[in-house]
């Protein structure tokens, strides 16, 4: 039986349930559907790392438990609110955990598909947000899939898990297939090879 691929997602608030955590879970269940094992690390547990540095993953389970699911990843999907028109701080420290691979035989999330989400009220924090976290994915080597969901969140939107507008939810649902796609035909012919540690 072929190995199931593992796709991780990260993001959210600090409030559980929060409507980009209902967001990145939607995105998840199609990676599923699509017959993917999903990894979530949700806004509550991303509140709980330290802020990054050096020594943090020794000091943090959350942080420890991140690092090794990012490095067993076929494809990652990171969804962050719009705040002030950028990244939030709670996704961006998960994100910086990602260093800790920056000696791994494969760097960071070289190769890897990364769905982007993003929340927010208004349109332009959806957008500037999501250029921020393609700038970051680049930045680790990792390959954004074609779609990002920008999403203007209203109230009542998302409750219990679902998206009431039928659009957002396909963009959402989309992101997962196109993480799942894109991760599967990496695996069965990697054209890039990883590029080895960085070197200091």
């Amino acid at each position: 039986m072929p190995e199931k691929l593992s796709i991780v997602g990260i993001g959210g608030t600090t409030s559980a349930g929060s409507s980009t955590e209902q967001a990145l879970k939607i995105a998840l269940r199609a990676a599923e559907a699509e017959g993917a094992d999903v990894i979530l690390f949700d806004g509550p547990t991303l509140a709980a790392m330290p802020h990054y540095s050096g020594g943090a993953v020794a000091e943090s389970e959350e942080g420890r438990r991140l690092v090794e699911a990012v490095r067993g990843a076929h494809g990652v999907v990171i969804a962050s609110p719009g705040y002030h028109g950028s990244i939030s701080g709670l996704v961006k420290n998960a994100i910086d955990y990602v260093e800790e691979t920056a000696k791994d035989s494969r760097v960071y999330l070289d190769g890897l598909p990364v769905g982007l989400i993003v929340t927010a009220y208004g349109w332009q924090a959806t957008g500037s947000t999501l250029a921020t976290m393609r700038s970051i994915v680049h930045a680790l080597r990792g390959w954004p899939t074609p779609l990002g969901a920008a999403i203007r969140s209203v109230s009542g939107m998302f409750k219990d898990g679902h998206c009431s507008d039928d659009a957002s939810r396909g963009q959402l649902e989309l992101v997962g297939k196109q993480v799942v796609e894109f991760a599967r035909l990496r695996k069965a012919a990697p054209a890039i090879l990883s590029t080895g540690p960085v070197e200091e």
